[in-house]
């Protein structure tokens, strides 16, 4: 199949993304496709003889995302457009544009809205339940109308809040979150009024509404889900803090157990619980749920992410190495699953 790997666009995921872009774009060309990664936002004003060559230099086109990067900033300031020059041209005359972003403007579901306009197939789910779980306040509200269980919490908007907590029915520890972000960009636990104020700073610093949620102690969990069914569990302990962008992203700081040290009846409650909540939020193809089970056994669901990390030790790709897939295999299912939406 000729395959565009999109990747890299303007969010504050945008290394992440680069670098699961070219995870996936190296493992589809072991698996015989002509994939080649394109930068959703800066793209390429020529892009040679061929769009999809037998031949291709990922690492060099890794290289120019990454230096496009530095421009990043500047650019926005005065462009209005997302996609870059050629970017729609080529992923019209793909087979399949395989989703590596991360974020605004990719997880969100207007990269989705447009494709679909467009005839574009791509991997993931489409605008409408891209957009409900990207808003954590919404998926909050769809979790409890559906029966998932989510920690107590409220969404907020800047300028209209109160500052009190007793207000909302709620006292410290919280966790404070800008209603759409990603990867844990501007999460804070705020355990005093101090902290509080300031977390509501630094998430309103990033968009306009802000979740609030009780803040639950426990060992931290994730689900994939793929095409409904729930793979092995992994647990994310981390070695200092929670599971924030440091911890996420940075070699050596967290730990990762797959399958999870739980008992069994536990494990078939989570998977449970991402299946329901996949289902809650009519997510489809693949996504990933994230989960905390305190020390009494109570397990919430906190969100679910439609384009999760795809480097090759993301998450999803341990859960499925359990299965006995490989990551080149994982890749390929997820373009499988996703065509399902278009026959």
């Amino acid at each position: 199949m000729n395959i565009v790997v999109l990747a890299g666009g303007s969010s504050t995921e945008r290394e992440v993304s680069i670098v699961s872009g070219q995870g996936i774009c190296t493992a589809l060309r072991k698996r015989n496709h002509k994939a080649v990664l394109v930068d959703a936002y800066f793209g390429k004003e020529e892009w040679g003889e061929e769009m999809f060559p037998l031949t291709y230099d990922i690492d060099a086109e890794t290289a120019y995302m990454q230096a496009k990067s530095r421009e990043l900033e500047e650019s926005m300031k005065s462009r209005k457009e997302f996609f870059g020059p050629n970017v729609l041209d080529i992923c019209k005359a793909a087979d399949m544009v395989f989703l590596a972003l991360h974020g605004s403007n990719g997880e969100d579901g207007k990269v989705q809205s447009v494709f679909d306009l467009m005839g574009i197939p791509y991997t993931g789910s489409g605008p409408l339940s891209s957009g409900m779980a990207m808003d954590k306040g919404i998926t909050k509200m769809v979790f409890e109308a559906k029966g998932v269980p989510t920690p107590k919490g409220v969404t907020l908007q800047k300028g209209k809040c109160s500052s009190e907590l007793a207000d909302y029915d709620m006292d410290f520890p919280v966790i404070v979150k800008p209603c759409c972000g990603g990867s844990s960009v501007g999460v804070c636990i705020a355990k005093n009024q101090e902290e509080y104020e300031a977390a509501l700073k630094e998430s309103f610093s990033y968009e306009n509404e802000a979740v609030v949620e009780q803040f639950i102690e426990g060992r931290e969990f994730s689900v994939a889900v793929v095409d409904g069914k729930a793979y092995p569990v992994i647990e994310i302990a981390p070695l200092q803090g929670f599971y924030d962008y440091k911890n996420k992203y940075e070699a050596g700081s967290t730990i990762e157990t797959c399958p999870a040290e739980l008992p069994e009846t536990l494990t078939r409650e989570m998977q449970k619980y991402a299946e329901l909540g996949y289902k809650a939020l009519a997510l489809q193809a693949y996504a990933r749920l994230d989960f905390i089970l305190d020390k009494e056994g109570n397990m919430y669901c906190l969100e679910a992410n439609t384009l999760p990390g795809m480097t090759p030790t993301s998450l999803i790709p341990q859960e499925a190495k359990v299965l006995g897939m490989d990551y080149p295999e994982l890749c390929e299912k997820l373009i499988e699953v996703s065509l399902k939406k278009y026959k």
